[in-house]
């Protein structure tokens, strides 16, 4: 148990050292209007407090993915642990930060601007399919699991749990929908604090019982050897299966939205690397009950195969919290994946709108790109689940890759300390090259073969940057760029 709050404390720590260094390296500046004061339209732009903003920024990131990867990830042990800490801290924070505050002083523009300005117009395009591609599997991602677990719970007379499934996918597709093309402030600011309740209930009220019935924390010792009952590889599976929770490229497309909503620079530290602590705080807690709820990686790898991790999910909170209990921790897991599934469409439809350049506040400019998107969406639907996760998990960290390549050339041009963002770079390139060399939806080149693909890649992308660094115009007047007022 002392070790799971040590965990906890690292975590907190992380966020009111380390945080205030990147923040301080950025230069986050109060005279400087944000984009929601300058160019509020009352649909996207909107302000915010920073309370409010970081609940919502916190439900927008925190979808599936810190529950279903670290259940997962907990087959490999504490190595899990020890990824969630450090990757949320010096990885997962400073991207989420960057993803965020480059926003800011790009008057709210979606990612792949960002990713544009700093890499080059083809690095944009490339981002903009890219990122929409990514967004769609989210979406869809976020319909199927929130879904599952609903039918467990109210089958509506169905004696087929599928009917159940369909008509639950039918009424949050029909929410998603209403929460794209409504002003940001209509659903989402007044709903998703509301949200957060249920997030406590979940995450608190499982580790409180989790200690009251007196469960032995990490039963099978806290070694770092690899107790996947399947021989997957630690490296670099872990690290592409718990990616929300401890980096996410995910996280990137959803910043933007509150970039378009923070009143001050100064809220960009707890808005966007505090919601990804935030996230990492959820993750070891589910990583955790994996670990301690089963006593062997075994145990737990025979519900995953049974049910899936929302078997896992629902075993492990009727048991702890009884039927009414585990019903409301339930819901909370239901509203993350439901809260960020509607933010992925409405990511998608604003990348959208800033490719054609076609302004949102007119209702049917809105509709007219939500539509199509809802109907790939549930094409894309009639895909298998796992199929559609495997995508998604190599895309996320992919985006989380390049954006942090993007924020080290965007520190490189304002003359601060690029290392922040290069170094984890240079290791998640290392990850996702590995992984799709070695992967059935890559390569599928032999492991070894692929442990030095990823290793060349690494260093390849590396000697790039330092190499192209030298070239690089340095513009420290471009920090008064929009927006200046001191």
């Amino acid at each position: 148990m002392a070790y799971f709050f040590l965990a906890v404390a690292a975590l907190v720590v992380g966020y009111l050292v380390y945080s205030k260094v990147v923040e301080a390296n950025f230069g986050a500046d109060t005279c400087r209007a944000t984009p929601a004061c300058r160019l509020e339209d009352g649909v996207d732009f909107v302000k915010m407090n920073k309370k409010q903003a970081y609940l919502i920024q916190l439900l927008n990131i925190a979808g599936l993915g810190p529950i279903f990867g670290p259940i997962l990830g907990a087959l490999y042990g504490p190595t899990a642990l020890v990824w969630i800490v450090i990757g949320s801290i010096f990885a997962g924070g400073v991207h989420d930060y960057f993803s965020g505050m480059m926003s800011v002083r790009y008057d709210g523009k979606s990612i792949p601007d960002a990713v544009g300005y700093n890499l080059g117009s083809f690095a944009k395009q490339f981002m903009n399919v890219f990122s929409i591609v990514l967004l769609l599997l989210v979406g869809v991602v976020f319909v199927l699991g929130p879904a599952e677990l609903l039918a467990k719970k109210i089958s509506f007379g169905f004696d087929d749990i599928t009917y159940a499934k369909y008509a639950w996918t039918a009424a949050i597709f029909g929410y998603y929908f209403i929460a794209t093309i409504l002003p940001v402030d209509k659903i989402i600011g007044r709903l998703y604090p509301l949200f957060a309740v249920t997030l406590i209930i979940m995450a608190v009220g499982l580790t409180t019982m989790l200690i009251w019935d007196g469960y032995d924390f990490y039963p099978n010792g806290l070694s770092l050897a690899n107790t996947n009952p399947q021989g997957l590889p630690i490296w670099p599976l872990i690290f592409i299966t718990i990616a929300c929770g401890a980096i996410s490229g995910f996280h990137a497309t959803q910043s933007p939205l509150m970039s378009r909503c923070i009143p001050d620079e100064k809220c960009g530290r707890p808005v966007f690397y505090g919601a990804m602590i935030g996230e990492g705080l959820i993750a070891l807690v589910w990583a955790t009950l994996g670990m301690t709820f089963y006593k062997t990686p075994e145990a737990l790898q025979a519900v995953i195969s049974n049910g899936g991790p929302a078997a896992v999910v629902d075993q492990i909170s009727v048991t702890l919290m009884g039927p009414i209990g585990g019903f409301l921790a339930i819901i909370g897991v239901i509203a993350l994946p439901i809260t960020s599934g509607d933010t992925a469409f409405r990511s998608a439809r604003l990348i959208i709108a800033d490719f054609f350049k076609m302004p949102q506040k007119e209702g049917y400019k809105r509709l007219i790109i939500a539509v199509p998107l809802f109907a790939i969406g549930f094409l894309i639907t009639r895909t298998e689940f796992s199929v559609i996760w495997r995508y998604f998990g190599f895309a996320n960290s992919t985006l989380a890759t390049i954006v942090l390549w993007t924020a080290g050339v965007y520190l490189v041009r304002h003359a601060k300390n690029y290392w922040i963002a290069v170094v984890p770079a240079v290791f998640m390139t290392g990850v996702v090259s590995t992984y799709l060399a070695n992967a059935k939806i890559g390569f599928n080149l032999p492991y070894d073969i692929s442990c030095w693909f990823g290793i060349i890649a690494s260093i390849g992308c590396f000697v790039w940057f330092m190499m192209k660094k030298g070239s690089i115009k340095i513009n420290i007047d471009a920090e008064d760029g929009p927006g200046f007022i001191g």
